[in-house]
């Protein structure tokens, strides 16, 4: 296992922690809105903090992106690529995770240069834990991942983020509600890098996701990349990173779903 890997595995462990402890005395939980639907709690920033203090730890001179506090820049020269930089979220499914509802996830990835080389999707409640690294494979709690063998797109099961805050107009386009229609199913879990890592381990054929940010995604893509899936924009161009708008599937369904947007 990369060295690197290996950290993240640490810091993910430590935030699961703080997490789980913190799923016991909900009751006790301070909650802050920061804005429609979206929630952050002081399990949200202490989970951040540790996984932030292990990896600095480990490497002083890394770069930090993290959803709630932000850009950390290290070493890097402003304005450049940073060589090696963290993108975390600590606590994706917030709102889950407040009314005691299971289905939630810590996402860390390292990119190197600008390109996810490294990824770590911890499921706390589960103890899943998801790994991946670039050109090394997939895997689930040290077992190999592959996206699903679905060919058939009436019998695909799908994730879905499509949030309020996109807005009415833009959610129940035909397209969307065509693609949802003409599949097994629909499954809106409430967190999209657990959907995103359930099509890297074949329990969801495949995602989409609207408004989404980098913290969401990173992890996430290389992980169904390396499950031997495929991932892109809603035209299947690589530009879901800077739109926050994405599908993840198996190649088959992928084109498929492709399909349905372009009506």
């Amino acid at each position: 296992m990369h060295p690197m890997l290996n950290t993240a595995i640490k810091a993910a462990r430590r935030a699961g922690t703080i997490i789980n402890r913190a799923s016991l005395e909900l009751d006790r939980l301070q909650v802050a809105r920061k804005g429609p639907r979206d929630y952050v709690t002081e399990v949200d920033r202490a989970a951040e903090e540790a996984i932030i203090d292990v990896l600095r730890t480990a490497y002083p001179d890394h770069a930090f992106l993290g959803e709630e506090s932000g850009y950390q820049g290290g070493d890097t020269p402003e304005g450049e690529v940073p060589a090696n930089e963290w993108v975390i979220d600590p606590l994706d499914g917030t709102t889950n995770f407040i009314h005691g509802f299971p289905t939630y996830a810590i996402s860390i990835a390292l990119r190197q240069s600008g390109q996810v080389t490294q990824a770590v999707i911890y499921d706390p409640a589960r103890n899943e834990m998801f790994t991946a690294s670039r050109g090394g494979g997939a895997f689930l709690n040290d077992r190999r991942m592959r996206v699903s063998t679905q060919l058939k797109y009436h019998d695909a099961l799908l994730g879905a983020r499509w949030p309020g805050s996109i807005g009415p107009d833009e959610a129940s386009q035909p397209r969307f509600m065509e693609m949802a229609r003409q599949c097994a199913g629909v499954r809106r879990t409430g967190s999209a890098v657990l959907d995103l890592a359930y099509v890297a381990a074949g329990r969801l054929d495949g995602f989409c996701g609207l408004g989404l940010k980098q913290w969401d995604m990173a992890a996430a893509s290389l992980m169904v990349l390396e499950a031997g899936g495929l991932i892109g924009d809603l035209e299947g161009e690589q530009t879901w990173m800077e739109t926050g708008n994405v599908i993840a599937a198996t190649p088959k369904i992928f084109t498929q779903m492709l399909g349905h947007l372009r009506v």
